[in-house]
């Protein structure tokens, strides 16, 4: 029987695969380390009407003034998503005061997420829990923001919040070596998997 060697182009595409695989499973591990230690919130207006875009803040701004000293004693993520579960109804009941008559739906669920930039640390695009307020048709812009640990605040407030964080989820949305690309190789995979969809 004849031995069968590997072409030096068959064992450069092996090789190339086997990297590949490493730089997906890092990538999905890291995500999915970032969106387990987060609660996001996502306010999504009627329509793009400035006056739409208005009514939304001040949705936000009477959800958020509800839900922060609500989530005061949260210490984990999951105790945090098990107190906002809870607290749905009042989470509508604030929103509805500003929303004018208009309808509100509030969720908790899993949602995809884009790259956002904060001033000092950034999130990759993925998959996180979320915290949804849908008002009217929902067919205009959002806003989100992070309530877990709770980053819907200043530049001050942020830094804040980023040392109640331990340090290896601090490590890992403010790392500066090598932050570019690690962050752009768990975006690439957000994106991928969101596609796959």
């Amino acid at each position: 029987m004849k031995e069968y060697k590997l072409k030096v182009w068959e064992t450069a595409a092996l090789c190339a695969l086997c990297v590949t695989l490493c730089v997906c499973a890092w990538a999905q591990g890291r995500q999915q380390d970032i969106s387990s230690s987060l609660v996001r919130l996502h306010v999504i207006a009627a329509s793009d009407e400035a006056a739409e875009q208005e009514l939304k803040m001040r949705v936000r701004d009477s959800v958020l003034e509800y839900l922060t000293p609500v989530l005061d004693s949260a210490e984990s993520p999951a105790q945090a998503k098990s107190i906002i579960s809870a607290e749905l109804p009042n989470i509508r009941a604030a929103a509805e005061k500003c929303a004018e008559g208009r309808t509100v739906r509030v969720t908790l669920g899993s949602e995809y997420y884009p790259t956002r930039e904060y001033e000092s640390f950034s999130l990759p695009a993925g998959q996180y829990s979320s915290l949804r307020v849908i008002i009217g048709e929902g067919q205009g812009h959002n806003w989100w923001c992070v309530v877990f640990p709770p980053l819907c605040v200043s530049a001050t407030e942020q830094n804040r919040a980023l040392d109640a964080m331990s340090e290896p989820e601090r490590a890992l949305i403010t790392e500066a070596n090598g932050y570019e690309l690690r962050f752009r190789i768990v975006e690439l995979w957000g994106e991928l998997m969101e596609l796959i969809k």
